[in-house]
């Protein structure tokens, strides 16, 4: 049989070709069509959602904040510290919800609901694009909620930074102050770019006056981050600079045994070295726990405070003022060997009172028999108050009053710490700018007479005092006073001291002049009738002294002053100054202590045992 021959259908074919590629065409359009629809939808309809959610997947400049400088005393011992802690930092453009998730916060225990409006406070002063923080030192029990919540919480993470820590407590608290978290106020003050990723800065004291030094310079890291801020890759690192540390010239020995000294009590100690002005002991008591104040303290917490009657944030040592009393008498008795109103060897009769011509006011002595004839040094070991009247009216106010002015009273010391305040050296042109609004503008003859025992309107602070001491001691040499002796380069340990400041020194340089007024001082301590005897009997070193006795209130003419039926806090003020050793001065000690009635028993054994602590070899 023939085999029947089939032909090629070309048509068929062909038909079956355009068909696939018809069908490939569809396929291309359809893919391509969905391409650019998605491409449309992601370019132009939801343009501005994905713009803002691929900013933060960039390179983002991260601030490093730098280590906070050391606080050190004059024999290296630590004051201030830098512990690792954990810190709430949050960045505001990265949180979707800022008040809910600012409450979340509250309800889990991380912000407490008072601090609530102050954290709100401080993020509406920093910018949306900034990191800072909102919660510092955080407890295990914090960490822990917010590992829970972190879900719900984006725009914040924990972070390891370091945070102050005052290794002596409460001691020497009023001297160093405390560092806090930025608040918007102090963002009014401070170089945002300067303060970048820094979340604390110093609030008063040293930590406040030295806050360019100890704070340093910032750095920063460039880093790659998310659409959700987290970091993927670190590009490059500018290093910070560490703050510098500082070099007191507290000694913190003589610090604990004078703040101990006075425990219990309300007042202050300042002990300054007369050879150069440095501060050796800056005591004011009660005190407070900087650690408590740099965690972050409550606003309740820091209400009771700021209302505890005893006034425990009240620096006593640099602004609270004091009527001298009779720790003013050896300046006194030289201001009358200057002007020549007296002699060393004058004798003045005291039969226990005094009174202005034509008067019959009777200005009273301590001791109501009076202390008999008395010259110059005898007049300072018994602190007679008859003596000093008659000379004080002598000298007349101006003459009184500007030789005073020159042991630095009434004025600031130059102390390098803000806040100091000036005392009061009256004056009758002072009187009648502060009176102005009443009828005795007039300065009256009285008015001078008990200026010389340094009653009346005289205000002096403890740094003052203590400052006039170490006149007294340098003879006539004075230095401004300083916390700060000087600095160390935390990288290299090299340091840097400062030299001593001189100030203008006291007009009467005569050398017999200086010997009477510090005999006088020393027979305090030393002499037969010396008020202050007890303490000289018992005292390590030869020193020179001088007790006082401050009056709250005025005792009515013919009344007697009986401190059982006084009201504590309106007792006599206590006060005693003293230098040591005798024979080559190395420091010089005022100690003040509220309604503590009795200088020489009172403020006098605080201020030998802060003179011995000083002196006192170390092993």
């Amino acid at each position: 049989m023939a085999r029947t021959l089939r032909i090629k259908d070309a048509w068929a074919e062909q038909q079956l070709f355009f068909a696939r590629v018809l069908v490939a065409v569809a396929f291309v359009v359809v893919a391509s069509g969905l391409i650019v629809g998605r491409l449309v939808q992601l370019q132009v309809v939801e343009y501005d959602y994905y713009s803002q959610q691929s900013s933060g997947n960039t390179i983002r400049v991260v601030p490093v904040p730098p280590i906070r400088g050391l606080i050190l005393d004059r024999h290296g011992r630590t004051l201030a510290e830098n512990t690792p802690s954990y810190q709430l930092e949050i960045t505001p453009e990265q949180v979707p919800d800022l008040p809910a998730t600012l409450e979340r916060l509250v309800a889990i225990g991380i912000i407490a609901p008072d601090d609530l409006q102050d954290v709100k406070n401080l993020v509406r002063s920093r910018r949306k694009f900034d990191t800072f923080v909102i919660a510092e030192r955080l407890t295990d029990l914090q960490l822990a909620a917010f590992a829970v919540q972190r879900p719900w919480l984006p725009g914040l993470e924990v972070q390891a930074r370091l945070g102050r820590r005052y290794p002596l407590g409460p001691f020497a608290s009023h001297a160093l102050g405390y560092v806090g978290g930025i608040s918007a106020d102090d963002m009014k003050e401070l170089d945002r770019a300067a303060y970048a990723g820094t979340s604390q800065v110093g609030k008063i004291s040293i930590e406040r006056s030295y806050e360019p030094d100890l704070h340093g310079a910032s750095g920063h890291e460039d880093v790659v981050v998310n659409a959700h801020g987290r970091r993927i890759e670190v590009l490059g690192r500018t290093p910070s600079t560490p703050g510098r540390d500082l070099l007191l010239s507290i000694d913190a020995d003589a610090q604990l045994v004078a703040e101990n000294a006075l425990a219990g009590r309300r007042g202050a100690a300042v002990a300054i070295d007369p050879r150069n002005g440095e501060v050796l002991v800056f005591a004011s008591v009660p005190n407070y726990d900087p650690n408590i104040m740099s965690a972050g303290i409550g606003r309740r917490a820091y209400a009771a405070l700021q209302e505890d009657i005893d006034r425990p944030l009240f620096n006593r040592a640099l602004r609270g003022q004091y009527p001298p009393g009779s720790t003013i008498k050896p300046m006194v008795a030289l201001a009358g060997l200057h002007h020549e109103v007296r002699r060393a060897t004058d004798r003045v009769w005291c039969g226990g009172s005094f009174s202005l011509p034509g008067s019959s006011h009777r200005y009273r002595d301590w001791k109501p028999e009076g202390h008999g004839s008395v010259d110059m040094t005898g007049s300072i070991e018994q602190s007679c108050d008859v003596y000093y009247y008659g000379l004080a009216r002598d000298l007349g106010i101006e003459r009184l009053g500007g030789f005073l002015q020159q042991f630095g009273l009434g004025g600031n010391t130059g102390l390098d710490m803000a806040g100091e305040q000036g005392g009061l050296v009256p004056s009758p042109a002072w009187k009648k700018t502060a009176f102005k609004s009443r009828a005795n503008q007039v300065w009256f003859p009285g008015e001078t007479v008990i200026a010389g025992i340094g009653q009346g309107y005289l205000l002096v602070t403890p740094l003052q005092l203590a400052h006039a001491t170490a006149t007294i001691a340098a003879r006539g040499q004075r230095f401004e006073p300083r916390l700060v002796r000087g600095y160390r380069d935390p990288a290299t340990g090299a340091t840097e001291y400062l030299p001593p400041r001189p100030l203008p020194p006291v007009a009467d340089q005569d050398p017999a002049h200086w010997d009477v007024i510090i005999k006088g001082m020393e027979d305090v301590l030393y002499g037969g009738r010396g008020t202050a005897r007890a303490i000289g009997a018992a005292a390590k070193y030869r020193m020179a002294g001088k007790s006082g006795t401050a009056q709250v209130f005025t005792v009515a003419q013919g009344a007697k002053y009986n401190a059982a039926q006084v009201a504590e806090r309106r007792r006599d003020h206590a006060l005693f100054i003293a230098f040591a050793p005798l024979e080559d001065p190395r420091v010089a000690v005022a100690v003040v202590i509220e309604n503590g009635e009795s200088g020489s028993k009172v403020a006098a054994p605080v201020a030998r045992a802060i003179i011995e602590a000083v002196l006192e070899p170390r092993t």
